[in-house]
């Protein structure tokens, strides 16, 4: 039996997620702040449109869910939490699609009982002017190897969306964090990825990275010397149009998830005696472009 599901935040990531599920006859709930009649994601294949509407007052939500997937940005949770008191019961799962990693310890607070899984988003969905999302390659989530992710590979098994489990998670989202971490630049550049293609950007990039890394490293993540490099190589790699979700937060003026992509670094380094200079200079600059003033 399917399990029923609810998608929080129907934004590029929750889009792409549920049309996955409407492809497979799995239609979810869509809970968000703006009413839609459907949802569209244009992708290689196709276009597919996942009906709605789009429910905007958990207050009107009698149901709860099996499993809630919570799609909004690190900034919103506490904006997202009357969703997840609306959608989840004892047992429900919450699986975060979220940058950072401190998922767990941000969104459990609001779901007493319930699992939190994290999970780790390796695909690029772009929102389009008109309220579309263009997915530009294939769709791919990591996941703890945990007993609360069966749920979820029950809910996506034979979509477009492919989920693998990962028993070292925190080794790969460490490894994603780095990679959001040095997309940071490109807010303060105002540039997409093709900027990486410039030698000194790259040997910036490649100091933060080391940066990064060894706050990792000193966090339990078994990650290679060759990890900066290859991250690296993935941004000069992409489409030189190929932007970030912090760059379009800041194109949009929204609130920028500068502490969970970012200052975590700084964070973790301390507690740990290593210094991050780099991580202090740009830290600040992505704060400031966020949160102001001025």
């Amino acid at each position: 039996m399917n399990p029923t599901v609810a998608v929080v935040g129907p934004g590029a990531i929750g889009t792409t997620v549920a049309a996955a599920l409407h492809e497979a006859g799995r239609t979810p709930l869509l809970c968000g702040r703006t009413g839609r009649e459907h949802l569209e994601l244009r992708a290689a294949d196709g276009v597919v449109v996942v009906p709605g509407p789009v429910r905007t007052d958990p207050a009107r939500t009698e149901e709860a869910v099996d499993l809630v997937f919570l799609a909004v940005k690190s900034t919103q949770v506490a904006a997202a939490a009357p969703w997840l008191a609306a959608l989840c019961r004892p047992g429900t799962t919450v699986c975060v699609l979220q940058n950072g990693v401190e998922q767990e310890a941000t969104v459990a607070p609001h779901v007493p009982g319930c699992p939190v899984l994290p999970a780790v988003v390796w695909f690029p969905a772009v929102a389009q002017p008109d309220g579309a999302v263009w997915l530009r390659g294939a769709a791919r989530l990591t996941l703890p190897d945990l007993p609360a992710a069966q749920v979820v590979l029950a809910a996506l098994d034979g979509t477009r969306c492919s989920v693998e489990l990962a028993v070292d998670f925190p080794s790969v989202a460490w490894r994603k964090l780095l990679q959001n971490a040095v997309a940071g630049l490109m807010v303060l550049s105002g540039r997409r990825s093709g900027m990486f293609g410039r030698e000194d950007v790259a040997q910036l990039s490649l100091a933060y990275l080391r940066e990064c890394l060894a706050v990792a490293r000193a966090e339990g993540a078994v990650l290679g010397d060759e990890v900066p490099r290859e991250i690296l190589e993935s941004f000069q790699a992409n489409p030189a149009d190929l932007g970030t979700s912090i760059l379009a937060d800041r194109e949009a003026g929204r609130p920028l998830e500068w502490n969970t992509r970012n200052a975590v670094i700084g964070r973790r380094g301390r507690a740990h005696g290593i210094p991050t200079p780099i991580s202090d200079v740009v830290v600040p600059l992505l704060a400031s472009a966020s949160d102001g003033p001025g």
